[in-house]
């Protein structure tokens, strides 16, 4: 369960116990509790697992369906327990904004394996880790030297492969050791997908060609040529020896691995084709966004179109099938929203054999632009979702009939949601920028504390003129020598000495011209 940051920096979400409470010292040494965001999906595991016991025993009954009330919050399953309510696993309810201290627009978005953490890519060519329970920074790296374009874990969660605007793939160890370079392409890699077995990946680059690589021995092994303009994504089946590719020149083109050849070319899309995905949990279908602000779900067993997806006002940039859900299919915009579709819902024929779909939730302001990488947890239960706007952003399931949800501002908008809620507005933009004062002051005071290694004191000219009058030590509680007065000079009052709280070079000065006569200049 989630809960809010003082600054609303999230909300409440029904995966998980009731929010931890850290406590920290104040200035006054009173310690203070601070609520975080915290998700926690055992519960529902465990529910979900004590469930498939019962099934079991002929005098216990299990919980067979899941009732749109608050009581029945103990009830709630996880996303793999094959739930009928499509639409209670969908994660609409805003958890929680992450950016880093130094922000650049989010490229990527990926979960490691076992979902405990959330790995980004952004234009900086840094990797940034989030922990994917408590959301909070864990660490960061500089791992490309331009923007990060690719990221994709093994099947066997061993290896992460990265690609960059200068058309590097680097190999990483589960620990962010990098272990090999690879100059794959003249252009930037777009995508990297994994085959089966992991023995081989397919690389996708604007150069306007797919290149398959052993990944063992990290050479090229085939090329697949045939676009006419940029590829911009491609995809391996996860159980098949098929690879999908979409260009600049809209096309969608599948291609057999063995013999790099063509097998069929989709001309639906009347625009650049952004995004192409298998479904992840059976395979049968592939999903294709372009910008013509449409999303094409093709059937391989048919090979033929069966769904059109509408109601995206702006080009769709990004997409994520739900990893249990065979029917859910979720997907960005370059306008900053997020749109849910459940395929298995009624839809409206065009008169032929194609159907159209309409999103079942729509998130009009889940973003302030584009959304470029979206995914969700390998359970299921969370959705994270990268975008230009340099925030990462945690989307939860929300409690059983909290309608409040679609009153929040990434419904509404933000002018709508502070005219309803004036006092949130100042609390809201005032805590981060506390945040990153106080982390500038904490950065200021190690830097002050503990210089360069090895760095000794300040070197200084032996011909310059000293910073001071011959005789001042700043570094010293003794009192100062007098200064020599000019022959022939007059002298004059000096000024009295500056109250405490100065700055102490200032006072040693002003200490100095006490104890001496200086002449007045005539």
């Amino acid at each position: 369960m989630a809960q809010k940051r003082a600054f609303d920096a999230g909300g409440a979400s029904a995966d998980g116990p009731p929010p931890r409470k850290f406590s920290h010292r104040t200035d006054a040494g009173a310690a203070a509790a601070v609520t975080g965001p915290v998700t926690d999906y055992g519960s529902s595991l465990a529910r979900w697992i004590l469930d498939r016991r019962l099934d079991f025993r002929p005098h216990c009954q299990a919980s067979t369906s899941f009732a749109e009330e608050g009581s029945y919050l103990k009830e709630l399953l996880p996303s793999i327990s094959g739930s009928s309510n499509v639409v209670a696993q969908i994660p609409i309810r805003h958890i929680h904004a992450s950016l880093n201290k130094i922000k650049h627009p989010i490229n990527m978005v990926k979960w490691t394996p076992e979902g405990r953490r959330l790995l980004t890519g952004s234009s900086s060519g840094e990797f940034t880790l989030w922990n994917g329970m408590g959301f909070n920074f864990e660490t960061i790296m500089q791992a490309h030297d331009s923007a990060i374009r690719a990221l994709e874990y093994s099947h066997g969660a061993d290896w992460l492969l990265s690609g960059d605007q200068d058309g590097v793939v680097k190999y990483w160890q589960t620990n962010f050791n990098n272990v090999k370079v690879l100059q794959a392409h003249d252009s930037p890699v777009r995508d990297v997908s994994f085959c089966p077995t992991d023995a081989k990946f397919v690389t996708a680059s604007d150069d306007g060609s797919l290149k398959i690589w052993n990944f063992g021995e990290g050479e090229e092994e085939r090329l697949l040529s045939g676009h006419g303009w940029d590829v911009k994504s491609a995809d391996w089946h996860p159980y098949k020896g098929l690879i999908v590719s979409g260009s600049k020149d809209h096309l969608v083109k599948l291609w057999d691995p063995r013999s790099a050849r063509c097998l069929t070319t989709l001309h639906g899309h009347k625009n650049t084709v952004s995004r192409v995905r298998f479904q992840p949990s059976q395979g049968n279908l592939l999903a294709t966004s372009g910008r013509d602000m449409t999303i094409r779900i093709f059937d391989l067993r048919m090979m033929k179109d069966l769904y059109i997806l509408r109601d995206h006002e702006k080009e769709v940039s990004s997409l994520a099938w739900h990893p249990t859900i065979p029917s859910l299919l979720s997907s960005g915009s370059l306008d900053g929203s997020v749109r849910h579709f459940i395929l298995d819902e009624l839809s409206t024929s065009t008169g032929g054999s194609v159907s159209v779909v309409r999103a079942a939730i729509s998130v009009p302001h889940a973003h302030e632009n584009a959304v470029w990488s979206m995914e969700y947890h390998p359970l299921g239960h969370l959705l994270c979702t990268g975008s230009n706007d340099r925030s990462t952003r945690f989307w939860g399931r929300p409690r059983v009939g909290e309608v409040e949800t679609f009153q929040d501002r990434q419904y509404t908008g933000e002018g709508s949601y502070d005219s309803r809620n004036p006092g949130d507005k100042g609390k809201r933009r005032q805590a981060p920028k506390e945040e990153e004062e106080d982390a500038d002051d904490d950065d200021y005071l190690v830097d002050q504390q503990m210089p360069v290694p090895g760095a000794g004191p300040m070197p200084i000219n032996p011909g310059a003129m000293p910073l001071f009058p011959p005789g001042i030590d700043l570094g010293s509680a003794l009192p100062l020598p007098g200064l020599p007065g000019l022959p022939g000079l007059g002298s004059f009052a000096p000024p009295p000495p500056p109250p405490g709280g100065f700055d102490p070079t200032l006072a040693a000065l002003a200490a100095a011209m006490q104890q001496s006569q200086v002449p007045r200049p005539q």
